[in-house]
């Protein structure tokens, strides 16, 4: 079927004590061009459905729950001598003409320098109430510097709407963040401490007050019963839609990478001060003609990275295997369990090493092409799915401890800390390692991503720890020295 223009149902009443407007939400974009072979996602698709909104109401937002500057390939290639950081998403943002964003944890991936530079070149409204810039131990409002003025990133804010009527509403917003991504730069608050501050500074200056949120669902529920009169929660961090209820208090999560967005029309009534919130997950497929205007931002970005790319890879685009069964690389998955592409890449890593390991792991999380891979995989497709790149370490660890680190990573199933094995098996409560039960005074060696030895998703593991005995770095020349160099020369050998 050929792509279609969007089309939407006109909606907007004329009663005069009822005002409409919508919100088109969309939260964790790493990318901004389609996914999965072209079906899904694509900022410009997305901005088909926002200019189809637009006509249907003109009172229509567009927000960010968070989390759209890292990580992502583009992210990771240099222009002018810089890396990108999330310039390209910027970009794309501005000519879409977001309304208002929310932080996310990936955001502080980058640092102070490059964040201000994001937070200078965007034209959108950011917030947080839970967020702070720390400068020497003490807490400052993140700011946007536009033409030399300073134009503080508030803990709140409020939207006036007017219809065609002249019916008038004062929107306002709270938002709060995940403390999962600690940086010297940033000081986090209590996440329900501030978003019921937030609610109390804006309940008696609005006529209702929106949640615009980048926390897990378990904290969106909590802030909802804290808050049961705040009609919805736009949410994020998940990755997967949801659409829940706590009493009256809607909760909504789109899919990563804009595979879907929320449309939420919602009436409110003057005199009533009644919300009623009607919501559709719309799917943002290859059905959807794209927008050309920001269609053409975003080819352009993609000449930069098919360019630039070839200086980091040889012959980028060549076919380095055949997926004859698709490689799982999808967020759900490589969060909760061992799919077949985590299981290639820790096969990947032991390759590295001659296979001269015990066995080797990596977090879920930093999988993040939340995608399928099938038939023809070239080398761009590997660095996708892992954007982060990052040395493979050979290390020596006493078995009591290697047992702590599986049994942490088999609980934190969900999250990013779930660790991908290879060589590593249980059998009821006991771990075994090529076959056999892990000896608690054994020294193992274990081929870790460099990033788990950072002590960021298991906390106890770091080089500081008195079970991790060695750790070797890899020389820049090695293959181990960056995890995808070593999974494309590992998949060249079938």
């Amino acid at each position: 079927m050929l792509p279609q223009k969007v089309v939407v149902e006109q909606t907007v009443t004329n009663n005069p004590n009822t005002i409409e407007f919508n919100f088109l939400q969309l939260n964790d974009v790493y990318e901004i061009a389609p996914i999965q072979g072209g079906k899904f996602g694509g900022m410009a698709r997305v901005q088909a459905v926002h200019n189809a909104l637009l006509e249907e109401n003109p009172n229509t937002m567009m927000v960010m729950a968070g989390d759209f500057l890292n990580p992502s390939l583009l992210g990771t290639i240099k222009e002018d001598g810089e890396r990108l950081r999330g310039k390209q998403m910027i970009d794309v943002m501005n000519y879409m003409n977001f309304d208002l964003v929310a932080f996310g944890n990936h955001e502080f991936d980058l640092s102070y320098n490059d964040l201000q530079k994001r937070l200078n070149e965007s034209n959108f409204e950011w917030l947080s109430g839970n967020v702070m810039h720390n400068k020497g131990g003490r807490n400052f409002y993140f700011e946007k510097v536009v033409n030399g003025k300073k134009y503080p990133v508030n803990d709140t804010f409020i939207q006036e709407l007017t219809d065609a009527d002249g019916t008038k509403i004062k929107i306002g917003f709270l938002s709060v963040c995940v403390p999962s991504n600690p940086k010297d730069y940033v000081s986090y608050g209590d996440i329900l401490i501030e978003a019921e501050r937030s609610y109390l500074d804006l309940k008696d200056q609005v006529d209702i007050v929106i949640g615009l949120t980048h926390v897990t669902l378990a904290q969106d529920k909590q802030i909802a019963q804290l808050l049961p009169n705040v009609p919805l929660i736009m949410g994020g961090h998940e990755h997967t839609n949801s659409n829940d209820f706590v009493g009256n208090v809607q909760i909504s999560k789109a899919d990563a990478n804009a595979k879907t967005a929320y449309i939420h029309r919602i009436s409110y009534n003057t005199i009533t001060k009644e919300t009623t919130v009607k919501s559709e997950l719309k799917e943002i497929n290859d059905r959807i003609l794209r927008d050309e205007e920001v269609g053409a931002v975003v080819d352009k970005w993609q000449t930069i990275l098919k360019t630039k790319i070839k200086e980091i890879i040889t012959n980028p685009d060549s076919v380095i295997y055949t997926a004859n069964i698709p490689l799982d690389g999808r967020d759900t998955p490589t969060r909760s369990l061992q799919t077949n592409l985590g299981e290639i890449i820790t096969k990947s890593m032991s390759y590295a090493y001659n296979n001269e390991v015990d066995c080797a792991l990596v977090n879920g999380g930093s999988i993040r092409i939340d995608d399928v891979l099938e038939g023809d995989i070239n080398s761009v497709d590997i660095f996708r799915v892992l954007p982060y790149g990052g040395a493979v370490l050979k290390v020596d660890i006493k078995g009591s401890l290697l047992k702590q680190v599986l049994d942490f990573g088999k609980q934190a199933a969900g999250t990013g800390a779930y660790l991908h094995r290879h060589n590593v098996t249980k059998v009821g409560e006991e771990w075994f390692v090529q076959n056999l039960p892990i000896n608690n005074e054994q020294i193992y060696k274990v081929a870790f991503s460099d990033y788990l030895l950072k002590g960021f998703d298991i906390p106890f593991l770091s080089d500081k720890n008195p079970g991790v005995l060695t750790v070797s770095q890899p020389a820049n020349t090695d293959l181990p020295y960056d995890i995808r160099k070593a999974i494309i020369a590992y998949l060249k050998t079938f």
